[in-house]
C-alpha cells in the first residue's frame, strides 16, 4: 500500500508501480522507465561520479543502522588487488518488519537495478542476494527477475553494450535472525556458522572471503535508480536533509489498517497510526508503540506526541528508527507479557557466542516469567535492569552505545526490555 504525508508534494517512489499487474516483470518495470538509470551511468560518468552522487544525496541505510551509503562505498579500497563484492541483505527477520518483502514481491527489478548501480560504483563483478530461507516465494520471484535480466543483457558480459560485466548469485539463508547482521551474514555465506565477527576490520576492507565487501539492505538499493535519474538534490528535498528520502513504514499491531506505507522520511508517527493506519483497532486508547521493530525502545502514548519518524527525532526520544517496523499496542495489552514475548524471541535467536547475551537473555525470560505469573519480588525489577546493563549497556542513545557483545544484538535486547520496565513501572510493580 502507498500513501503520503503531504498530498500536494509527495508522490510514492519505491511503491510507485506495485499495484500494476505483473509489476514484478522486466516488461512492466522497463515500461515505467526502469533500467534507464543503469544505462545513464554506463554511458555517462564513471564509478566515482556515481559514488559522489549517492554520497551527496545523504541516503542512509534502511536496514537498521542508518549508516551513510556513499560513505560506506568510499571505504572500499580502490587499490586492492582482491575482487570486490556487493551483497544485498534480504534476510529480513525483525518482528514487525515486512517492507523488503514487498519490494522483492512487487518490484524486484528496482532492487536489482540498484544492485547493478552499486556494484558498478565499487568495481564489483560478482554480487549476491542473501535471502531469508523462509522467503521461498520471494526467492522464486527473484530467480525469475535475475533470469530476465541475463536474457536482456542487463547482467552478464558487456552489459547493455558496455565493457562492464556483473554476475548475481542468489543464496538462501537457513532462517537465523542473527544472519541479518552483516558479519554474521558473511560467515553464513562462506558456509560457516552465522557468528558475527570482531570489528575492525570492517567488511568494506575484509568482508566476504576476506575481500572488500559492501552489504546493503533491499530498500536502500531500491532507492538508487531514482537518485541517479532525478539527482541528489531531488532526494535531499524529501524530509530531513541529514537523513532524507522516501521511506517504507511497516504498521502492525492494534491498528485498523496494518500494512506497508510509503511516506517522506520525517512523517509524524501519529499520522502513520491514525491517518494511514485508520486509528486504533476497536476504538481503544493507544498505550505504547515500538517505532523501529522489537529492537527499539518502546514509547508511551504521550511519548509519540509531536514525534517525526526520522533518525534524529527518534534518537532524541532515546529510541531508534531501526527497520521502521511500527508495532502499535492498545490499552488492553499487558506490558509485562509483551515484554516477556519480546525477551523470548531474543533468547531463542541469540547465537550464543557472547556470554552476556547467551546467558542474560535466558535470565531475562526467567525473571519476566516470574513477574507475569505473579510470583516475583520487588528486587526482580532491579535484577532486570542489572542484567540489561550487563548485556547491552545504557539505553540512552544520546550517551552512545555501550554494548558488551560482539554485535548489536546485545543492545537490541537490552534497550527494549529496559524501556518496558522503566516506562511501565506501575504495571510491573503490580505483579507482586
Amino acid at each position: 500500500m502507498t500513501g503520503h504525508s503531504d498530498p500536494a508534494r509527495f508522490e510514492p517512489v519505491l511503491t510507485r508501480d506495485v499495484h500494476l499487474q505483473d509489476s514484478h516483470t522486466l516488461r512492466t518495470y522497463v515500461k515505467g522507465g526502469g533500467y534507464a538509470s543503469l544505462n545513464k551511468i554506463l554511458k555517462g560518468g564513471g564509478p566515482d561520479d556515481v559514488t559522489q552522487e549517492i554520497k551527496a544525496s545523504n541516503l542512509r541505510g534502511r536496514g537498521g543502522a542508518g549508516f551513510p551509503t556513499g560513505k560506506k562505498w568510499e571505504f572500499v579500497p580502490k587499490d586492492s588487488p582482491k575482487p570486490k563484492y556487493l551483497i544485498c541483505n534480504a534476510d529480513e527477520s525483525e518482528p514487525g518488519t515486512f517492507k523488503d518483502r514487498l519490494i522483492m514481491n512487487k518490484a524486484p527489478h528496482r532492487m536489482l537495478e540498484g544492485m547493478i548501480i552499486a556494484s558498478y560504483a565499487i568495481d564489483c563483478h560478482k554480487a549476491f542476494i542473501y535471502i531469508r530461507g523462509e522467503f521461498y516465494k520471494e526467492y522464486k520471484i527473484l530467480e525469475g527477475a535475475v533470469g530476465e535480466a541475463y536474457e536482456a543483457n542487463l547482467l552478464g558480459e558487456n552489459i547493455s553494450g558496455s565493457d562492464y560485466h556483473l554476475d548475481v548469485v542468489i543464496h538462501r539463508g537457513a532462517g537465523a535472525y542473527i544472519c541479518g547482521e552483516e558479519t554474521g551474514l558473511l560467515e553464513s555465506l562462506e558456509g560457516k556458522r552465522g557468528w558475527p565477527r570482531i570489528r575492525p576490520p570492517f567488511p568494506a576492507v575484509a568482508g566476504y572471503l576476506a575481500c572488500p565487501t559492501v552489504v546493503q539492505n533491499v530498500e536502500t538499493l531500491a532507492c538508487l535508480p531514482d537518485i541517479i535519474d532525478r539527482g541528489s538534490g531531488w532526494f535531499k528535498s524529501i524530509g530531513p536533509e541529514q537523513g532524507p528520502g522516501p521511506k517504507l513504514f511497516c504498521l502492525s499491531g492494534s491498528v485498523n489498517n496494518p500494512g506497508v506505507y510509503e511516506a517522506p522520511m520525517g512523517v509524524p508517527l501519529s499520522e502513520l497510526i491514525y491517518d494511514f493506519g485508520g486509528g486504533i483497532d476497536g476504538g481503544k486508547a493507544l498505550k505504547a508503540v515500538l517505532p523501529g521493530g522489537v529492537s527499539s525502545a518502546v514509547l508511551t502514548a504521550e511519548g509519540i506526541e509531536g514525534l517525526n519518524m526520522d533518525f534524529e527525532s527518534l534518537a532524541a526520544r532515546h529510541t531508534i528508527l531501526g527497520s521502521a517496523g511500527i508495532i502499535v499496542m492498545d490499552e488492553s495489552v499487558n506490558m509485562v507479557n509483551a515484554c516477556l514475548n519480546l525477551a523470548r524471541f531474543f533468547a531463542q535467536e541469540s547465537c550464543g557466542q557472547c556470554t552476556p547475551c547467551r546467558e542474560g537473555t535466558v535470565w531475562l525470560v526467567q525473571i519476566l516469567t516470574r513477574l507475569f505469573r505473579g510470583n516475583a519480588q520487588r528486587k526482580d525489577i532491579d535484577l532486570i535492569l542489572d542484567v540489561t546493563e550487563n548485556i547491552g549497556g545504557l539505553s540512552d542513545l544520546s550517551q552512545g552505545s555501550y554494548g558488551k557483545t560482539l554485535c548489536p544484538f546485545g543492545e537490541a535486547v537490552a534497550w527494549p526490555v529496559r524501556s518496558f520496565v522503566e516506562k511501565f513501572q506501575d504495571e510491573f510493580a503490580a505483579t507482586f
